[in-house]
């Protein structure tokens, strides 16, 4: 069964920095693209960075320039370093993998909340 372990997500003052980091088990990542979406309260949740088996990365506009993603596939695992941090940025954090076969698995989540 496939799992993934999203942690570190806390409390920061506006233009603070964060490390997210999501762990798999139950499968490799190699092949597969990772994600990192957020969810605001009352809000849809929203693609914030996507990075497919071969390193090529997808960015939402809002967090262009202060976020990263990153994946070690040794490690099983999928970073966020995001900096600059704006309340804007408070949410849900999730990590998703999707398979080359389009299964998508998902975390349960790590909150993330920025103060102004």
């Amino acid at each position: 069964q496939v799992r993934l372990m999203e942690s570190g997500g806390a409390s920061v003052q506006a233009g603070g920095s964060l490390r997210l980091s999501c762990v798999a088990s139950g499968r490799g990542i190699s092949d597969s693209t990772m994600g990192w979406y957020r969810q605001a309260t009352g809000k849809q949740r929203e693609l914030v960075a996507t990075i497919l088996r071969g390193g090529g990365t997808n960015y939402a506009d809002s967090i262009k320039g202060r976020f990263t993603i990153s994946r070690d596939n040794a490690e099983n695992t999928v970073y966020l370093q995001m900096n600059s941090l704006k309340p804007e940025d408070t949410g849900v954090y999730y990590c998703s993998l999707r398979t080359p076969l389009y299964s998508t698995y998902w975390g349960q989540g790590t909150q993330v909340t920025v103060s102004s």
